[in-house]
C-alpha cells in the first residue's frame, strides 16, 4: 500500500488557514469524503454529522469542507461545537454513515485537523484514508469560487450527548463527598461538563471554561496538569481531572496532588473489572510507550498486558479483533469497549467515580499500588522522517543501549504521527540509567537528522 501524506495515526493535522488546510483543499477534502461515503453506505443517500472544537478556525474549516461533501449530496447535520467523542456516539445513535470531527486535540490554537469516524464507531481504515488523498490529487477543477457553507449548529445534538453520558452514573450510587477539580482546557469539554456535573449532583470547581478561539490548550488541559493538581490538592477534592482540547483524553490528580495518567487509570478499572468477570481475557491492551511498571502491577493481579503501536486507533484495533473490553495510553485515551468504542475523557471520568463508590475507595488508594518505573520523553524535530533503522549511527545506538539495559528496561524510538519529530522514550529501573541512555539516543538522532532550526522538548 502507498503511504499516507495527509493522515497521520489521529486524522489529518496541519497549520490552519495552509495546506491541507486552505479552503481549496479542504473544498476538495469533503468532495473526496462525499463519494467515500457514497460507496460505505450502498444504497440510498449518505448522511453524516459534523462537529467542532473551539479554535478559532474551526467554523471556517467546517464550512469549506461542508461545501464539498453537500455538492456530492451527502446529508450533512452540525453538531457545532462538541467533543470528538461526542460526534462518535451521534454517527452510532443516529445510524449516521460516518461523524467527522473538526479539531486538533491537545496541539495549540494554530493548528486544527480533521477526524472521520465510520458507524462502526471505528476511525477510517488506512486504505480509506488513502483513498480521499488519492481523489485529492486527481481533482483539478477549480474549486476557490465554491460557495461557502453557513452552517447552523442543531442543539439537541449536545442535548443527546449529555443525556447519554448522565445515564452512565447509576442514580443510585453516592456521589463524591468532596468537589471535583476540573480544568476544561478551554475546549469541547466546557460545552459539556459544566452542566453534565450539574444534572449528576455533583459539586465541582471549573477552570479553564472559557473559550475565546485562541485559549485552548495555553498552559492548561491534560499536557500541563499541574495548575490542577495543585487545586485539587487546595480544595481537598476527591479528585482532579484535566481534560485536552476536543476531550477524547484526560489526566487525573488525587487530592493529594499526584497525577496519574492513563495506565493509573488502567490499574484503578482493570482489577475490578476482573473481579465482576467484565474483563475479556484477563487482558488489557496498551501500547508500545505503556510504563513497564503497570505491566508488573497488572501480572500480581493475575491480568496479562497486550501492547500494540502507539495510537489509540491502534488499541481499538487490537481491542476490536480480540474482544477485549479495556485498553488505553498513558496520554489519557482509555477505552471502555463494553460502553463505548471511542476514547472518551469525559466517560473515563464517570467509568472512574463508578469504580470508587462501587468500592468504597479514594483515587488515591485505588492507585497506590501501581509504583512507575523512571521514564522520559524525549521530542528530537527531525528534518525528514528516514527509517531509524537505515541510519546506521541511530540503530547502533538503539542497539547498544537495549544490551546495556537487557530485562531492567524498555526503550521506544519512533516518529511522532501528526509532527516532525522523533520521540524517545526510555524507561528502567534505574533513573540515571534512563537519563543517560535518553540522551545517548537523543544525541545520535539529532547529529544525523536533527533540524537545527527548530526547538523540541
Amino acid at each position: 500500500m502507498k503511504t499516507r501524506k495527509l493522515f497521520g495515526t489521529d486524522g489529518m493535522r496541519g497549520e490552519a488557514g495552509r495546506y491541507p488546510l486552505d479552503r481549496e483543499t479542504l473544498f476538495k477534502f469533503g468532495k473526496a469524503l462525499g463519494a467515500l461515503l457514497e460507496n460505505m453506505n450502498g444504497a440510498g443517500r449518505p448522511q453524516a454529522v459534523l462537529g467542532e472544537d473551539t479554535r478559532e478556525s474551526s467554523r471556517q474549516i467546517s464550512e469549506a469542507m461542508a461545501a464539498g461533501i453537500r455538492s456530492t449530496g451527502t446529508r450533512l447535520f452540525y453538531a457545532g461545537v462538541i467533543t470528538t467523542p461526542g460526534v462518535a456516539f451521534l454517527t452510532r445513535h443516529h445510524g449516521f454513515t460516518a461523524g467527522i470531527m473538526v479539531s486538533a486535540s491537545h496541539n495549540p490554537y494554530s493548528d486544527n485537523g480533521i477526524k472521520i469516524f465510520s458507524n462502526s464507531g471505528l476511525k477510517l481504515s488506512d486504505s480509506q484514508e488513502l483513498e480521499i488523498e488519492q481523489a485529492i490529487e486527481r481533482d483539478q477543477s477549480p474549486h476557490i469560487s465554491a460557495p461557502q457553507q453557513v452552517l447552523t449548529a442543531e442543539p439537541e445534538f449536545l442535548r443527546e450527548y449529555l443525556t447519554y453520558l448522565r445515564g452512565l452514573l447509576p442514580g443510585n450510587l453516592p456521589r463524591p463527598s468532596a468537589p471535583l477539580v476540573v480544568d476544561c482546557s478551554n475546549g469541547s469539554a466546557s460545552c459539556v461538563v459544566p452542566e453534565l456535573l450539574k444534572e449528576l449532583g455533583i459539586e465541582s470547581r471549573i477552570y479553564n471554561a472559557a473559550p475565546n478561539g485562541r485559549n485552548i490548550n495555553a498552559r492548561c488541559g491534560s499536557l500541563f496538569p499541574e495548575s490542577m493538581a495543585r487545586e485539587a490538592q487546595v480544595a481537598g477534592a476527591h479528585l482532579g481531572i484535566a481534560f485536552d482540547g476536543d476531550a477524547d483524553r484526560a489526566i487525573f490528580a488525587t487530592s493529594g496532588a499526584r497525577i496519574a495518567d492513563g495506565d493509573h487509570v488502567l490499574y484503578t478499572v482493570a482489577p475490578h473489572y476482573a473481579r465482576h468477570q467484565k474483563l475479556k481475557g484477563n487482558t488489557v491492551v496498551g501500547t508500545q510507550m505503556t510504563n513497564l511498571g503497570l505491566e508488573r502491577a497488572l501480572e500480581r493481579c493475575g491480568i496479562s498486558l497486550k501492547r500494540t503501536a502507539v495510537g489509540d486507533r491502534y488499541v481499538l484495533e487490537e481491542m476490536v479483533r480480540s474482544g477485549y473490553t479495556l485498553g488505553g495510553e498513558p496520554s489519557g485515551h482509555i477505552i471502555f469497549a463494553d460502553v463505548s468504542l471511542a476514547g472518551d475523557g469525559i466517560l473515563t471520568l464517570l467509568q472512574v467515580l463508578r469504580v470508587l463508590a462501587e468500592t468504597r475507595t479514594s483515587f488515591a488508594e485505588a492507585i497506590a499500588g501501581l509504583k512507575q518505573y523512571p521514564q522520559v520523553i524525549r521530542n528530537v524535530p527531525v528534518r525528514e522522517k528516514y527509517p531509524l533503522d537505515e541510519i546506521p549511527e541511530v540503530a547502533r545506538t538503539i542497539e547498544a543501549s537495549n544490551r546495556d539495559l537487557g530485562n531492567a528496561g524498555r526503550i521506544v524510538v519512533r516518529y511522532s504521527g501528526t509532527e516532525r519529530l522523533a520521540r524517545v522514550m526510555v524507561e528502567a529501573e534505574d533513573a540515571d540509567a534512563v537519563e543517560y541512555h535518553a540522551g545517548r539516543i537523543t544525541k545520535a538522532i539529532r547529529k544525523a537528522i536533527g533540524n537545527a532550526s527548530a526547538s523540541g522538548n
